[in-house]
């Protein structure tokens, strides 16, 4: 099975493409990129940022989806208006009908904005109505919605209802920057539907990444022909393993990665 993600570069490679890259490893699938950005990263926070001209960005598409056999695509940080633009053209052409993960990455676990403020507009318009799952945490569907962050369980409920009037066929809010002894995102869908996937809240400084390696688990399970919810319960119960064993790393002097690989490492 191969997935793709489109995202950015993290150097110090807890986030981004290598988390994505690692989560897919450690769940049985291939993974392929398409890099939209290289980032100077690590723990403490992010210190630079060059933008992949678009161009260039649609040859990876083109590289990528006219040789391989995708099953799922995540999408992560796309930065700017053009990449926004020249991704979702690239898809058009090579990618309509396969399940896509749309991670609207627009802030760093250090506080660094990673999504220019003009392309939220396009964000919305160009790719959140052809995704499969949106998967925003609690600030980034706030900005989507022009609002405030949700502070309640039925708030997270509201706004993801709300977000998939937007066009996506399911949203999956995030709640890690939630409050309260368990950490709850809701899987809501068409109608009624509400999946709640809630887990013990899981107190470590190693969160980098986290956003970046549930998107991946989700389209890891897509690719692997998992039904929705049970992709999306099979990446809850990873990243809560992740996290849980995330102290056995000590990586840099800030907020840590996630350890992808805690099945296999002793």
């Amino acid at each position: 099975m191969i997935a793709v993600t489109i995202a950015g570069s993290d150097s110090g490679g807890g986030a981004g493409i290598q988390a994505d890259l690692k989560t897919f490893s450690a769940l049985g699938v291939y993974g392929a990129s398409v890099i939209t950005a290289l980032t100077a990263q690590n723990t403490r926070g992010v210190q630079a940022i060059h933008d992949v001209e678009p161009e260039f960005v649609a040859r990876q598409i083109e590289s990528v989806f006219t040789d391989l056999d995708v099953k799922a695509l995540k999408i992560g940080m796309l930065s700017r208006s053009p990449t926004i633009a020249a991704v979702a053209e690239g898809l058009a052409r090579h990618a309509a009908g396969l399940p896509l993960v749309l991670d609207p990455v627009m802030v760093a676990t250090s506080g660094d904005r990673l999504l220019a403020d003009d392309a939220v507009s396009a964000l919305r318009a160009k790719l959140v109505p052809h995704a499969a799952v949106l998967t925003p945490n609690l600030p980034e569907a706030a900005v989507l919605l022009g609002e405030g962050i949700a502070e309640t369980e039925a708030a997270m409920l509201d706004q993801g209802r709300r977000l998939l009037a937007l066009g996506p066929r399911a949203v999956l809010m995030k709640g890690g920057h939630g409050t309260g002894a368990e950490s709850v995102d809701l899987l809501v869908g068409p109608g009624e539907a509400v999946l709640r996937l809630a887990g013990p809240r899981i107190e470590t400084r190693n969160t980098h990444g986290t956003g970046c390696t549930l998107s991946a688990a989700l389209a890891a399970g897509l690719a692997r022909g998992l039904p929705l919810p049970e992709a999306a319960r099979a990446a809850k119960a990873y990243l809560s393993a992740a996290l849980a064993a995330s102290s056995q790393l000590r990586i840099g002097h800030g907020n840590g990665p996630v350890h992808h690989f805690h099945a296999w490492w002793n």
